[in-house]
């Protein structure tokens, strides 16, 4: 990582550092709403569309501190889009902020077409993205946003798994070659990275190494699947995690390597089981004959369950004892 890339980190860990692993830090989004403030004050060409999302984006301070770089275009995620797009083409660097849920399906077409298409390199910047709405119910989930964009050429997609990895991508975000989706929920994460960990967008960062099983995982549930290897520790059974934090593209090198390494994958993702990390994993690994005993987990194509985040992932096994669960019925296959 850079010097100017570690100092933000830094700052935007309220200068923890080094800090304990494992520990509770704060929402990503309100990293994500610091780092871009440090930035937007020292670069006046950065620039933030919301609709109507300056308050669940934590943007207000920006807004009251830097007005003249914030547009609020009210309800709107189609004109949002397209705002962001031409203030791209102008050269601004934009961040385009509002709902997942709505953002990825109600300006979908604008996605592709004015950014992806016309090579506008906005940072489309999804919020209180899976099911951090919970009890607001499946209108307000975003489970289908890896899938869609995927499908979508020139635009990559990075959901991180913790504070260190906010702030690094908002940073590396500003310079990077190609239009940028990034995702982020609400809940407080724990700590995972040490702040002199390298981080490039399209390089998986493992955290833990094991042979008997691997857990491949993105965005929020990474900090499931490292409780959930260090459950499965107590047990004898050496469980490894990479944090997969750039879905598109995908690090096939280390993928591979780690699938020539262990005997069994179980990737992990708060998303439908179709069109994210797991199906991406699996049809590299069987394109390229890695051929493991494999489980997705995710949320699975049925009318999803109503509650809190913490409930949702309770049901359907996205906690440290559900994946620890699952594990140990994957290698007893």
């Amino acid at each position: 990582m850079s010097t100017q890339a570690a100092s933000v980190t830094a700052a935007a860990t309220n200068g923890t550092v080094p800090y304990e692993l494992m520990t509770p830090g704060r929402p990503n989004l309100e990293i994500f709403a610091d780092t871009l403030l440090q930035l937007a004050q020292a670069n006046r060409e950065i620039m933030v569309v919301t609709s109507d999302s300056r308050g669940s984006g934590k943007l207000v301070p920006f807004g009251k501190m830097l007005p003249d770089q914030i547009v609020e275009v009210g309800i709107a995620e189609q004109a949002l889009v397209g705002i962001a797009a031409g203030l791209a083409s102008a050269g601004k660097h934009v961040y385009a902020v509002s709902p997942a849920c709505f953002l990825t399906a109600r300006s979908l077409e604008q996605i592709k077409n004015d950014v992806a298409y016309s090579d506008n390199r906005v940072k489309v910047i999804g919020i209180s993205a899976g099911v951090s709405y919970g009890a607001l119910g499946s209108t307000h989930h975003s489970l289908h946003d890896y899938a869609a964009l995927q499908a979508i050429n020139n635009i990559d997609i990075v959901a991180p798994a913790d504070n260190f990895e906010t702030a690094a991508v908002i940073q590396a975000a500003i310079d990077h070659p190609r239009p940028l989706y990034i995702r982020f929920g609400k809940r407080p994460m724990l700590h995972l990275h040490r702040p002199e960990t390298d981080f490039t967008i399209g390089k998986a960062i493992p955290l833990r190494g094991g042979h008997d099983v691997t857990f491949l995982a993105i965005g929020e549930p990474v900090s499931q699947a490292v409780q959930a290897a260090d459950q499965l520790a107590t047990q004898g059974i050496n469980a490894g995690v990479v944090s997969v934090h750039t879905l598109k593209p995908l690090d096939a090198e280390l993928i591979l390597d780690i699938a020539a390494q262990t005997a069994a994958i179980i990737t992990v993702e708060e998303h439908s089981v179709y069109g994210g990390l797991g199906s991406t994993v699996a049809q590299l690994l069987m394109e390229r004959g890695a051929y493991r005993p494999f489980k997705v987990v995710g949320i699975p194509d049925e009318y999803t369950v109503t509650g809190s985040q913490e409930e949702i992932f309770g049901h359907y096994g996205i906690t440290p004892a559900g994946l620890a669960e699952t594990a140990l019925t994957l290698l007893a296959r």
